[in-house]
């Protein structure tokens, strides 16, 4: 895996858009801050996050959470938890598990266990055909058997 020169962090990348203020996006990044292992991997000038609530604290609210990378599609999270910190979780786990699954459909080359392994042509299955094995030579006997 190559490094990436400048990484992208939620403190670099995150803008705060309607229903917070910049005095909020402080507390905000403080609470993303565990997305900065998962954002490690892009670019810091090709990523942005900008997180928005409309009808804040009311019942009701709803908080977006969008995230662009180039080269990717958009990713759009959203949560309708009454509480806005529970609400601000909810959409950062969201983002989180999305970007890790956009990365393995990206990259299954890199994951054994989704690639698709099949046989070279011309070569045989010993189970499908028992009689293209050799025939045993009975002069090369092991001493258990004898």
């Amino acid at each position: 895996m190559s490094a990436v020169a400048n990484p992208a962090t939620v403190a670099e990348c995150l803008r705060v858009g309607t229903g917070f203020s910049q005095g909020d996006r402080t507390w905000i990044a403080e609470q993303f801050a565990t997305l900065d292992a998962r954002l490690a991997s892009f670019h810091a000038d090709a990523t942005e996050l900008e997180v928005s609530v409309k009808d804040r604290e009311v019942r009701g609210q709803k908080v977006t959470l969008e995230c662009w990378v180039a080269g990717r599609q958009k990713i759009v999270t959203t949560s309708a938890e009454e509480d806005l910190h529970a609400a601000l979780n909810d959409v950062r786990d969201d983002l989180r598990r999305r970007l890790n699954d956009a990365k393995t459909r990206q990259e299954p080359r890199h994951n054994k266990h989704l690639r698709d392994v099949s046989q070279p042509q011309g070569q045989v299955d010993p189970a499908e055909e028992p009689e293209a094995l050799p025939a045993a030579d009975p002069s090369r006997a092991d001493a258990e058997t004898a």
